[in-house]
């Protein structure tokens, strides 16, 4: 169904993930996949992370970006839960592609080149679930976060034939 007039103004705002160190995590999406954080908000329990894509070309200040979080689409907010990064009994999270817990499967980047992508994350060590060499989809490619979530790397352009 078409947007309507009830939900004209309505945006894809972000996608939860929790995650076990936040420090890990945060480097892995800021320094290997470029993202900005946008906001971190601390809680006695938990603290949240946005992350996300500025493609504007314009500086921001932290208030700046903190104040857009909510008027921007496709943004990832990471969750982390206080005490999991030091607990030795905590399992870790489903990353939702294996039993128990299948359902959420992955979160994807697009980029200008998926060879070249892959090159710079064997450089930095990052661990794939699928290089583009491999299956039968030879143009995509999966990566996994700190935690075990999948991010699928796609090119800029494709075709699902």
């Amino acid at each position: 169904m078409p947007s309507t007039a009830a939900t004209a103004s309505f945006k894809f705002n972000h996608t939860m993930i929790r995650v076990k160190d936040p420090k890990a995590s945060l480097h892995f999406y800021t320094e290997i996949l470029g993202m900005d954080l946008l906001s971190e908000k601390k809680f006695d329990d938990f603290t949240l992370y946005f992350l996300g894509y500025d493609h504007s070309g314009s500086s921001q200040t932290a208030e700046e970006k903190q104040a857009t979080v909510f008027h921007r689409e496709a943004l990832l907010e990471l969750t982390h839960n206080h005490g999991t990064e030091s607990d030795a009994n905590f399992q870790g999270y489903a990353s939702g592609n294996s039993d128990p817990g299948r359902g959420f499967g992955h979160i994807a980047i697009a980029v200008d080149d998926v060879d070249k992508a892959c090159a710079r994350f064997d450089e930095m060590g990052v661990t794939f679930k699928k290089r583009p060499t491999d299956g039968k989809m030879r143009h995509i490619a999966f990566i996994l976060d700190p935690d075990g979530y999948w991010v699928e790397i796609v090119p800029g352009s494709i075709r699902l034939d």
